[in-house]
């Protein structure tokens, strides 16, 4: 069972070595990275040209923003799985890969599985802000603001032929429209991996500034609405109090 994993980045020359370094040490055989660059002028591109012995398949070009690059990677995959490593996460061990591939094959029906997140200081990626613990899957629970990581979330390849990709319309959203899309709309059979799969720095481009988390979560409730989820405001004004859990849950819920 083939994994591909595909990492977008620009100007990531910080981090994407240690994402790239996460990946390496992957215990699982069977997999492939797909790098998509958006023309980074900084020396991301040579950290990339450094690590061609585990990249699968590196582009370089002009794109529309992250989720165009995601879309571009999925496209040249050629796993059965897919997964995103962000240039600025780290996948939490070197057994995620096979944790992943165990749980779908135990079910051929199975279509995404997810784990646990955590936030990490971006200068220090021992020190833990967050941490999401997701919980079983029902997708009931969209309704109440819930949805698993989206750094933790592995999809079959089909799935994407099936019900689209990530939509650009939905520009900081995109992520959360493909989830309710796949997981809530489409009922696609989901299951949870009780373990922490990506450690991921804090600082994202939705959470930078005031304005950028209201763009946000103005883009969150228009996806609710296109998905289907019932009473979309009430959602919308859940979905970012959970947060506040994870804040608790990193000093009583995790050991690092």
């Amino acid at each position: 069972m083939l994994i591909s994993i595909i990492t977008a980045t620009y100007n990531s020359e910080d981090y994407v070595n240690e994402a790239l370094v996460s990946y390496q040490k992957q215990a699982y055989p069977d997999k492939e990275l797909i790098v998509i660059d958006g023309k980074s002028t900084d020396k991301t591109l040579e950290i990339l040209k450094d690590h061609l012995v585990i990249i699968t398949t590196l582009k370089s070009e002009k794109d529309k923003g992250i989720y165009d690059a995601l879309n571009k990677g999925i496209k040249l995959a050629k796993g059965e799985i897919i997964g995103i490593l962000h240039s600025d996460d780290v996948l939490a061990s070197s057994d995620v890969l096979n944790k992943v591939a165990e749980k779908f094959k135990k079910d051929e029906q199975l279509m995404a599985v997810y784990g646990d997140l955590v936030y990490v200081d971006r200068t220090y990626p021992d020190k833990v802000i967050r941490f999401w613990k997701s919980g079983d899957f029902n997708w009931h629970k969209f309704a109440n603001g819930w949805m698993p990581p989206h750094p933790t979330l592995f999809i079959k390849a089909t799935c994407f032929k099936d019900f689209g990709m990530y939509d650009l319309n939905f520009r900081s959203a995109a992520d959360y429209d493909l989830i309710l899309r796949f997981l809530y709309k489409n009922k696609l059979k989901t299951a949870y991996i009780p373990d922490v799969l990506v450690k991921m720095r804090v600082g994202g481009l939705s959470n930078l500034s005031l304005k950028n988390r209201w763009i946000a979560n103005r883009e969150d409730y228009r996806a609710m609405k296109t998905n289907g989820i019932p009473f979309p405001f009430v959602t919308a004004f859940i979905k970012p109090l959970r947060k506040l859990n994870q804040y608790w849950a990193k000093n009583n819920k995790f050991e690092s």
